[in-house]
């Protein structure tokens, strides 16, 4: 009987601490880079509209999708803050979309350096910095992650 009652509890338990522990187990189903190594405003926002259009594609599922945009190149100009086009649809994505990542190449953000004289080009707060965004889409290749270049 005791025996009965501890499993019973024991079971009881499990099933109130699983509603908080499956989202932390929850992995995308998806996972894509988006690569941006263009300086046109008309593939910036084709590469967000993309994003976006991932992004609800899964939740209308009910689905996780991970998405890192990544700018190298020219490319780059997306995350400046005095060259982007798309600074305020990038700020808006970053707090609508939290499994959207931006990802600027610090090898290209040096040469720009270097060519403005030594003054560094502001990015802007929503962009994380990798050292080489053409090795960042290797690896994330190599982890699994679907490649797109719209």
């Amino acid at each position: 009987m005791l025996f009965k009652t501890l499993k019973t509890a024991a079971l009881g338990l499990c099933l109130l601490a699983s509603p908080l522990i499956a989202p932390a187990l929850a992995e995308p189903v998806a996972k894509v880079a988006i690569h941006i190594d263009e300086n046109d405003p008309k593939r910036m926002n084709l590469v967000l509209n993309n994003a976006e259009n991932i992004e609800k594609y899964y939740a209308e599922r009910g689905e996780e999708v991970e998405i890192a945009i990544v700018a190298n190149g020219p490319g780059l100009h997306m995350f400046r803050a005095d060259t982007s086009p798309v600074s305020a649809r990038l700020a808006t994505m970053s707090l609508e979309y939290p499994n959207m990542s931006f990802q600027g190449c610090m090898n290209t953000h040096s040469v720009m350096t270097k060519k403005a004289g030594g003054t560094a080009p502001e990015i802007l707060d929503e962009i994380e910095m990798v050292p080489s965004g053409a090795v960042q889409l290797i690896q994330l290749q190599q982890q699994g992650w679907a490649y797109l270049r719209p």
